[in-house]
């Protein structure tokens, strides 16, 4: 896997090899989860503008970005990573990072439902809600769906 450039042997020399080359996996993982994050509000507020509401459209919002966030995690941090056809690695992706969606959902919800602020701006509950679900997503991501041949 290619190193970050200037960041790959920064971490080498402070983690070792191996800590730091998932250190860059999770880098590009957040940068993908960047990404995906703008996907989910603007998918969101397309949603919200066509009447869908603060649930179904975050519900819209969130698959839109799962599908992304897999396809750039599929080319970029995981690339030549787990098995079978492509359709059922989306599905695995999606299933395997539930756990991280019941996380950042919850999140989600719980802030626009009791603080008004963020009902106002939901923006602030989409990024609440996924940095909440990153940890999860990431272990379960790296573990089941590209884990190593």
């Amino acid at each position: 896997m290619a190193e970050i450039p200037l960041i790959g042997p920064v971490l080498a020399r402070l983690l070792g090899p191996a800590r730091a080359a998932i250190a860059q996996e999770f880098l590009r993982f957040g940068v993908v989860g960047t990404v995906g994050f703008v996907t989910d509000t603007a998918v969101l507020y397309g949603a919200l503008a066509l009447g869908a509401g603060l649930y179904l459209g975050r519900a819209i919002s969130y698959v839109s970005a799962a599908t992304v966030t897999w396809a750039l995690n599929r080319a970029w941090t995981f690339r030549g990573r787990g098995a079978g056809p492509v359709h059922r690695q989306w599905a695995l992706f999606v299933v395997v990072n539930l756990v991280g969606f019941a996380l950042n959902y919850g999140t989600y919800a719980l802030l626009v439902t009791f603080v008004p602020l963020v009902a106002a701006h939901p923006v602030l509950g989409v990024a609440a809600g996924s940095v909440t679900g990153m940890f999860t997503n990431f272990a379960l991501s790296r573990r089941l769906v590209f884990r190593k041949a």
